[in-house]
């Protein structure tokens, strides 16, 4: 018999199956919130020429939209890939209690941890300014 999590999990990866069938990268996520599943999302970047169309953002969005508010407390979000920066990022501003995901993303995922946040050479810094001064 499944606990509660490995059932959620299998959603999340039926609708990372989805994902595949339509071209895009297979990653399914859904937020689940006091036993009751209240979105599900899965990846869409490629068909909706949207960078941002993770299947966690697109979760987070509906159950935004069906919460009324961008916060989702005592929420759990199921995600069949460790979640990249951006979508860690949105996932502390909705104040999702628990994230579970199923492989590990050693690349993209843990919050940017192999994300640079530097000036690549040869960027340009904002008049007035040199790069790495606070003024």
């Amino acid at each position: 018999m499944d606990t509660p999590d490995q059932a959620y999990m299998r959603r999340a990866i039926q609708l990372a199956r989805q994902a595949e069938a339509a071209g895009e990268v297979p990653v399914g996520a859904l937020i689940v919130r006091h036993g009751e599943v209240i979105a599900e999302g899965f990846n869409r970047p490629i068909s909706t020429h949207d960078p941002t169309a993770h299947a966690e953002m697109i979760a987070l969005r509906a159950a935004a939209a069906r919460s009324d508010s961008y916060r989702l407390p005592g929420t759990t979000l199921y995600v069949t890939l460790e979640p990249c920066a951006m979508c860690a990022g949105a996932m502390v501003h909705a104040r999702v209690e628990r994230p579970v995901y199923a492989a590990a993303d050693p690349v993209r995922a843990r919050g940017g941890q192999r994300l640079q946040c530097r000036a690549e050479p040869g960027a340009q810094s904002p008049p007035g300014r040199r790069r790495g001064s606070a003024r």
